[in-house]
């Protein structure tokens, strides 16, 4: 490379509509460059920038394209703020450094004034880069530390409102006399007995797609008027909310050990289980669902409908049916895949076949996707 060309990464963890963090962040390196840099154009300036992302992974898209820039040999230095911008993980940090080694790429923090190009810039780098990620994980527990004690009042958070129930806002005082808004669910008649039905269903069909045929068939809607799906289905299934707390219930939360903050006295057999920090959630990707033994879980404020003893049965059956769900096919050789639909408006898919043709290419059969639910 003849000539420098100057990488800027800025990044921000939420998303508010509003880019003053990053523009100042931006305008701070490009000052940073012109002061220490005075031939650079502004056509040697390549901008990077990330908004929404957490500093907990190096899974964001403008990171990904600069580092395949700097594999490219196109960039020569990378200027960001401050050092937490990149990465909070020393893990993460330490590879993305000894990579930029390899390609003669040198990095630069402006706030903490570290530069690669000397011994002690790169050693001062990576102790404060052991101090970042001590502070993200030190955020980390704080949050954790906050549910357990949020899971004591059994309060619903906030969020998707299962179907079932709405959310109902009161007021409640603190320990030094406040008064703050808190929300609990309360049920919804109609809703309620919905749910009832799909839970008694899954227990008689043992199927999920038989209950979603089922409840298609008779047209049941979702909270937002749709069609039900497999999936729809399986998330108020596995949603514990509805589970009553009672014996059953407490004896199925204690043997899979989970954070219990609830007494055994206090399944009552008529409230339902509030459950805190279920699933792992990442920009961009569905919600995972936690293992069990990560669960903060006391009993809640709102009503249960389905008992301690049916909730399990459905827990013990789609943990066995899972090996045998349906599994959308990956390849996509099929001529007409997402081309097709039939006249009922539904789409048409390629459905699985071991049928060859004499040139040795697969044969395809397609299916209405509304047919076969």
């Amino acid at each position: 490379m003849t000539k420098k060309r100057f990488a800027i990464y800025s990044r921000k963890s939420r998303f508010t509509g509003k880019g003053e963090s990053i523009e100042n962040q931006i305008e701070l390196c490009r000052q940073y460059i012109k002061m220490h840099e005075a031939e650079v154009s502004e056509a040697d300036i390549v901008v990077y920038e990330d908004e929404g992302f957490s500093g907990g992974n190096m899974d964001r898209p403008r990171f990904q394209r600069m580092m395949k820039d700097i594999r490219g040999n196109e960039i020569s230095s990378v200027v960001c703020y401050r050092l937490d911008r990149i990465s909070r993980n020393i893990g993460d940090f330490a590879k993305m450094v000894e990579e930029l080694a390899q390609h003669g790429t040198e990095f630069v923090s402006v706030k903490e004034n570290f530069d690669t190009s000397s011994p002690l810039g790169r050693a001062m780098m990576y102790i404060s880069s052991v101090f970042s990620q001590l502070e993200r994980e030190t955020i980390a527990e704080r949050i954790r530390d906050n549910m357990y004690e949020l899971s004591k009042t059994g309060r619903w958070l906030g969020g998707v409102t299962p179907t079932g129930y709405r959310s109902e806002s009161y007021a409640t005082a603190t320990v030094d006399g406040k008064v703050k808004q808190a929300c609990r669910l309360c049920l919804v008649p109609e809703e309620a007995d919905l749910v009832r039905t799909i839970f008694a269903k899954f227990l008689a069909f043992d199927s999920l797609t038989q209950v979603e045929t089922d409840l298609i068939r008779h047209d049941y809607r979702t909270k937002q008027g749709k069609r039900f799906t497999r999936f729809a289905i399986k998330n108020i299934l596995r949603n514990p909310v509805y589970l009553i707390a009672d014996r059953d219930a407490y004896e199925y939360l204690r043997v899979n050990e989970v954070a219990l903050f609830s007494d055994e006295e206090d399944f009552d057999g008529e409230h339902g289980i509030a459950a805190y920090n279920r699933t792992l959630q990442a920009r961009g990707q569905a919600n995972q669902a936690k293992p069990l033994k990560e669960w903060i879980v006391s009993v809640g404020q709102h009503r249960g409908l389905i008992s301690g003893r049916d909730w399990v049965r459905v827990q013990d059956r789609l943990d066995r049916n899972r090996a045998k769900a349906y599994r959308k096919p990956r390849s996509h050789v099929a001529l007409l895949s997402g081309l097709l639909a039939c006249h009922c408006g539904a789409a048409m898919r390629p459905k699985i076949s071991k049928r060859l043709d004499p040139d040795g290419e697969r044969n395809f059969a397609y299916l209405c996707t509304m047919k076969e639910r």
